[in-house]
């Protein structure tokens, strides 16, 4: 495999977490008697530019389907830092109703709801119908479309610049990165901005969070990676912020390169590339222990779950979340072992996570069953859900963690 950005030879391996489905293919009952295809999930690092990608077996039209499951206004967490992002961007940026926002992977509007409430002009782009069809239905345009060169040039076309695009959690799903970044330099403004946020590759490393690992991640980036493939499309990063979302992301600031706004010195930047090279990020050896530390935590949680059944003890999940999923399978933990997933979300209730095929259930089944444990799977909203479910310490019950490592709560 070549390198999806710079086309280098492929040889380093971060990790390998066997195989598995699609996260977010869930199974209803009609169809769990079908076979299910698993691919190859292996995580290699280029050591020309440092993009951490996995390798490709699937399409993204296999991914990101029109059933896909993610709604993300189910996350109380997120909706209150979606709508301080809006206030912020107003503010700094000086947003007005003459202004025109545009979101890539704009999901179910949870985002775009709040410019909108504020009358300013705006778009969405989503590819996935599911969530696309409950954007609408807040009243949202939305571009039903994967992001690329092509798109922003037919978007320019039609006079529809933009003087913030926000890109949120979908830089890391583009296949063809190169294509999908080059889009933003066409379609900003002159004096535009766009934002990007994504999981930061030091923290996953830090923290041991494999469970991020899934095919729709097709990169795990760094801001030493970012910042390259940038310049080559003609923008320039002039901010950076580091953020507590997602167990640890970047918020980059980019601009055209021919901007005469946003020339303050990037002092940020400077500072955040420094750390990384002090980190070791474009060295070799920063890779190697990752698969050892990913296999300890694995055995852990595995022991965990056998020894509490053998002792009695009920166990429930909690999240039907992509990151669950990849725990799940390289776990090889079937229904034996837990029995049901709670989950807000109505789309996902009665399906069956793939690969385990454990069945998702609405929140019920808690108050009925009365677990002991409680895994918590989507362990980056660990605090909402703990508050939500805080009943479950009135019958004794506890909250289980496994990333980065296995702890109660």
């Amino acid at each position: 495999m070549k390198c999806r950005y710079c086309k280098a030879d492929l040889r380093l391996v971060f990790v390998d977490l066997g195989s598995a489905p699609p996260s977010n293919a869930y199974f209803s009952r009609e169809r769990l008697m079908e076979p299910e295809i698993w691919y190859p999930l292996r995580v290699l690092v280029c050591t020309k530019c440092w993009l951490v990608q996995t390798e490709d077996f699937a399409s993204r039209e296999e991914l990101f389907s029109d059933e896909y499951a993610y709604f993300s206004s189910y996350s109380l967490t997120w909706q209150v830092h979606v709508k301080k992002y809006v206030e912020d961007m107003i503010e700094r940026f000086q947003l007005n109703k003459d202004s025109f926002v545009v979101e890539i992977a704009s999901n179910d509007g949870c985002l775009l709801s709040y410019v909108k409430q504020l009358q300013i002009p705006c778009l969405g782009i989503e590819p996935t119908r599911s969530t696309a069809s409950a954007a609408r239905q807040r009243g949202l345009e939305v571009i039903e479309s994967f992001f690329g060169l092509e798109l922003a040039q037919e978007l320019v076309s039609d006079g529809r610049e933009a003087d913030l695009i926000v890109a949120n959690n979908v830089l890391a799903h583009a296949p063809d990165i190169s294509n999908f970044v080059r889009g933003f330099s066409i379609l900003l403004k002159a004096n535009g901005v766009a934002t990007f946020e994504f999981p930061h590759i030091m923290q996953l490393v830090a923290h041991n969070q494999f469970d991020t690992i899934y095919h729709e991640h097709y990169s795990y980036l760094s801001l030493t990676a970012v910042k390259e493939i940038f310049d080559n499309a003609s923008l320039r990063v002039f901010d950076v912020e580091e953020l507590s979302t997602h167990g640890g992301s970047l918020r980059v600031y980019a601009c055209r390169k021919d901007s005469l706004h946003h020339n303050s010195e990037p002092k940020r930047v400077k500072e955040l590339l420094a750390a990384e090279q002090k980190a070791g990020i474009a060295t070799e050896s920063y890779y190697y222990a990752f698969q050892q530390k990913v296999n300890d935590l694995k055995d852990d949680f595995l022991t965990f779950l056998i020894s509490s059944k053998k002792n009695g003890r009920r166990i429930a999940a909690y999240g039907a979340a992509a990151k669950g999923n990849t725990l799940l399978n390289y776990a090889g933990i079937r229904p034996d072992l837990i029995p049901f997933v709670v989950d807000r979300n109505p789309a996902k209730q009665g399906k069956f996570l793939p690969g385990s095929r454990i069945p998702v259930v609405s929140e019920d089944l808690l108050h009925k069953e009365k677990p002991d444990y409680v895994i918590v799977l989507p362990w980056n909203i660990k605090e909402e859900i703990m508050n939500q479910l805080s009943y479950i310490r009135d019958w004794g019950g506890k909250f289980v963690t496994v990333v980065p490592e296995l702890r109660n709560w």
